[in-house]
């Protein structure tokens, strides 16, 4: 089987012609030797689906009659064909800030499996294992007061196997619904993967984001206009950017208003490398007040939170639209790209320096543990030894430090924010490990971890 478009019904353009073009490009490829099919949610098969290929749908758990009517909405379009749930969800995905990790109870995803299964509709499980956002891959949904949330780093799901691929007792409620209608392989379920927890390792600062020094090895060069550019404009997947502008001089109020016309989707605002406050879409903050006085030069760290999986907006990243402090537009702009997709960079940096106790003894008077980073996001570098020789999966605890992403051996874990949740612990595959030293670089955006400045491996995930 081949898809030929994805929940197209769930937009407004309902262009019949767009999709038999894309119905022909795609059988230009196939030429016959699969079969084409669309997918929708439910009643959206009218608008998402295409002569010559088999509409499926996609749904979740529901009663007997919401499935019946599910399909018997589908036939008024296509009365032949078989019949199709091509995404089941038996869990759903979660977001920074969400009180818990979204869970679904194993009674109804059964059920309502098992009464498909018995009225012959072919079933794929989505997702059946979901596993992790490495990276920057995870991305947002538009809803919530700022009609946008960011997706956690675990892919969970909830899924039948958890992040690390173990099986769960809705993996063993699932096998036993299928092998009352299929014949099932005679071997033992698996058993979970071992896993392993290792000493707290001690981290040291490297270097603020704000330092030039720093910058001009790990940044993309400075780019000038006379306004912000996006992520986009600037050829940034994501990351973070600096923008970086004077400050007007002939304003008298005090304080004076700072306001953003969008932020996509964190800014951190300093004057002069000290700290101002936060700019959310999350959670709308579009405006600070900044004290007269305090400085000359306006530096705005944005944080792409991650892209919207689902919808119509363009989604731009960034300094979207114009800057104003109080009335006056904020011109002449210098930016900076700190896209952190090379994690090598920052190693260099660190050889470069060879001299991490003075760094360290260098930064300890700007430094004031469990408070907020007052002259930008820092890295910290830490090294470890595994003194086992079975090198097993396990997740890294940043309890204690606010937000930012984490590296272990040049391997980009994901984005953690312990302080909001639900998710805690990043998950390490053990693939990524050694016995011998293994190096984990930290960039934390907002908080250093108090009393001491470490990170701990624990055996099993933490959620709120």
């Amino acid at each position: 089987m081949v898809q030929v478009e994805n929940e197209y019904g769930s937009f407004y353009a309902c262009d019949h012609k767009y999709m038999k073009w894309l119905r022909d490009e795609t059988e230009r490829y196939v030429r016959g030797k699969a079969v084409l099919f669309t997918n929708n949610g439910p009643g959206l098969a009218q608008c998402g689906g295409v002569e010559g290929a088999l509409s499926t749908l996609d749904f979740g758990p529901g009663t007997s009659q919401d499935i019946d009517g599910y399909w018997k909405d589908l036939r008024k379009y296509q009365p032949n064909g078989p019949l199709v749930n091509t995404e089941y969800y038996p869990g759903w995905l979660t977001h920074w800030q969400e009180q818990q990790m979204a869970r679904s109870p194993i009674e109804p995803v059964v059920t309502s499996l098992r009464y498909m299964l018995s009225s012959k509709v072919n079933v794929n499980i989505y997702m059946f294992y979901g596993g992790t956002n490495f990276g920057f891959t995870a991305g947002s949904n538009e809803q919530g007061p700022g009609r946008f949330i960011p997706d956690i780093t675990s892919y969970d799901y909830d899924a039948p196997l958890d992040e690390s691929g173990d099986p769960t007792p809705k993996y063993e409620a699932i096998r036993q619904v299928i092998s009352e209608f299929f014949p099932m392989p005679h071997r033992p379920l698996p058993s979970p993967t071992r896993k392993m927890s290792l000493p707290s390792v001690v981290l040291k600062p490297i270097d603020s984001l704000l330092n030039k020094q720093f910058l001009r090895k790990i940044a993309s060069p400075e780019i000038q206009n006379l306004t912000p550019l996006t992520f986009e404009a600037l050829n940034q997947y994501s990351g973070l950017v600096l923008y970086e502008a004077l400050l007007p001089t002939n304003l008298k109020s005090d304080p004076m208003k700072l306001t953003v016309e969008k932020v996509h989707d964190l800014g951190y605002v300093f004057v002069d490398t000290n700290f101002i406050g936060t700019l959310s879409r999350q959670n709308p903050i579009s405006s600070l007040p900044i004290t007269q006085g305090i400085g000359e030069k306006l530096q705005i760290i944005v944080e792409n939170q991650g892209r919207l999986n689902f919808g119509t907006p363009n989604d731009f990243k960034g300094l979207v639209g114009n800057v104003f402090i109080d009335t006056q537009k904020v011109l002449n702009w210098t930016m900076t790209g700190i896209p952190l997709d090379n994690v090598t960079t920052i190693s260099e940096y660190i050889v470069l320096k060879s001299q991490l106790d003075k760094v360290k003894s260098l930064k300890r008077a700007r430094i004031h543990q469990g408070t907020p980073l007052r002259h930008g996001p820092m890295a910290f570098y830490g090294t470890f030894d595994i003194a086992r020789i079975d090198i097993l999966d396990t997740y890294l605890n940043p309890s204690g430090w606010g937000k930012g992403v984490v590296f272990i051996n040049g391997f980009h874990l994901g984005r953690y924010w312990p302080r909001v949740g639900p998710q805690i612990t990043l998950y390490v595959p053990r693939h990524i490990l050694k016995s011998n030293m293994n190096e984990i670089i930290l960039v934390e955006y907002q908080t250093i971890k108090a009393p001491f400045m470490t990170v701990g491996f624990d055996k099993s995930p933490t959620f709120n």
